[in-house]
Order: C-alpha cells, then sequence, then structure tokens
C-alpha cells in the first residue's frame, strides 16, 4: 500500500504556488478600478484572484511601495553563505565567548591576589 503524502512521494507533483509580477499587478488593479459596477467579479473571476489580493496591491500601489508588491512569500531567499564563510563565523563567536570567559576569570583570580598583598603590607605596617 502506498501513500502520496508518505516519505517515497514525488516532490514534483506537489502544486507551486502562484506569482504574480509588479506590472501584473498594477494592470489588474487598473482594470479593477475602471470596470463598471457589478463587471469587478468577472475580472477577478477570469483572474482566478480574490478581492483580497486587490486590495492588498491597491494599498501597495497607493502608498509608494512598488517592492511591497513582489510577493515576499515567493521571492527568492537570501542567498546562502559558502559553509566556510558560516563555520568562519561560527568559530568567530565561539572565540569571542572564550575570550570574554577568559576575561571574566582573570579578573575573579586578581581580587585574591590584590587582598592578599593588602593583608601582606597591613601586617608588615603593624610589626
Amino acid at each position: 500500500m502506498t501513500s502520496s503524502s508518505g516519505p517515497g512521494a514525488d516532490r514534483a507533483s506537489k502544486p507551486k504556488r502562484r506569482t504574480f509580477t509588479a506590472e501584473y499587478k498594477l494592470r489588474i488593479v487598473a482594470e479593477c478600478d475602471a470596470a463598471p459596477v457589478g463587471e469587478k467579479g468577472a475580472v477577478l473571476c477570469r483572474e482566478r484572484l480574490y478581492h483580497s489580493h486587490v486590495i492588498e496591491w491597491r494599498t501597495a500601489r497607493d502608498t509608494g511601495a512598488l517592492a511591497r508588491l513582489s510577493d515576499h512569500r515567493t521571492s527568492p531567499v537570501r542567498p546562502r553563505k559558502h559553509p566556510a564563510e558560516a563555520e568562519n563565523a561560527k568559530l568567530r563567536r565561539a572565540n569571542e565567548r572564550l575570550r570574554a570567559e577568559v576575561d571574566q576569570r582573570n579578573a575573579a583570580l586578581e581580587v585574591p591576589g590584590k587582598t592578599h598583598a593588602l593583608l601582606q603590607s597591613l601586617s608588615r605596617s603593624a610589626d
């Protein structure tokens, strides 16, 4: 018995989310704005869109956020660092953490040393 959602499922059969260019979004918003009352639904049906798409795109257009018109969910992800660069950054952070620990321990060890020196000077002055 095989399952289409199991670990052996074909990844190529997974549906892909639609993406819309900024030009397409601006064209659809303009078309909806120009459509007479009662015809906006026909535009949305033809393009297989929801009214919320047009509202979001219109808001972005009106605020001048043309960059917001690109779909952040499907836009290309940030390029990954080379594994060696990532390892170097990890080692630098670990090195900084260890240096801070060593500095803290050195400061803690100075206190008894200074206390001992103070007690010796006090005992010499008492003699």
